[in-house]
């Protein structure tokens, strides 16, 4: 037996933790984060409002459990994925590890990157593990083939690093490529898991995909095709 062994009483709180966390999933996916109710869940599990407090003092307690938990899934796929190469092919198996991520559970996906929760405030630490992610990210958008053509926001974020202090340490055309990559990737994701893209003729998996071409992450179409043209010409 070592030293880091957990005693019963240890164990059997972290099972409730993770009970409590199952719990508030599914309410989530049932009446949204924001509707998120430890009493509500305490009745379900058969305790008391009072005795499950010992285990989350609140809401806000939860719901930054449930951020961490997301957060960290996301960069274990991330950091994983990393192991099969960088550059062009690295930023697009990272960008299919991303969908795939928010396909799994829309829930989870809007809880971290939809809209706040009313009332809630994370504290700072929250995002740490994020930053993971991002550190793959950079790493990928750093490799030789994957440069970026906008010298003026790369300008920006170099002035923007300088002021701020707390940029990762990469190119600033690493740094504008990663973040082109996240917001027009996420921009995408929102609609598609949203369903606006119901009823418009497009595959949201095609356009997804031409976005990625059109950031570098594969070789890209003819001049003459757009993401939207080839997300339509699927479905025509």
């Amino acid at each position: 037996m070592t030293g880091s062994t957990k005693s019963p009483r240890e164990r059997y709180r972290e099972q409730v933790r993770e009970e409590v966390k199952e719990k508030a999933w599914q309410q989530i996916a049932g009446s949204g984060a924001s509707a998120l109710s430890l009493n509500a869940i305490a009745k379900q599990m058969g305790m008391s409002g009072p005795a499950l407090y010992r285990y989350f003092a609140n809401r806000d307690e939860l719901i930054t459990e449930l951020v961490r938990d997301a957060y960290r899934s996301l960069a274990d796929a991330f950091i994983a994925s990393a192991d099969g190469g960088a550059g062009r092919t690295g930023l697009a198996r990272l960008a299919q590890v991303l969908r795939r991520w928010a396909l799994e559970d829309p829930h989870r996906y809007f809880l971290v990157y939809g809209t706040p929760v009313p009332g809630y405030h994370a504290p700072p630490d929250v995002t740490e593990t994020a930053s993971e992610m991002m550190s793959v990210l950079l790493d990928a958008c750093a490799t030789p083939g994957t440069e970026s053509r906008s010298h003026a926001f790369e300008e920006h974020l170099a002035a923007h690093r300088a002021w701020a202090g707390s940029h990762p340490d990469a190119p600033p055309s690493a740094l504008r490529l990663a973040l082109t990559f996240w917001s027009r990737l996420h921009g995408v994701l929102s609609l598609e898991l949203a369903g606006h893209f119901t009823g418009m003729g497009l595959d949201p998996a095609l356009l997804y995909q031409a976005e990625v071409d059109a950031l570098g992450g594969v070789p890209s179409p003819g001049p003459d095709q757009s993401p939207v043209t080839l997300a339509l010409a699927d479905n025509s």
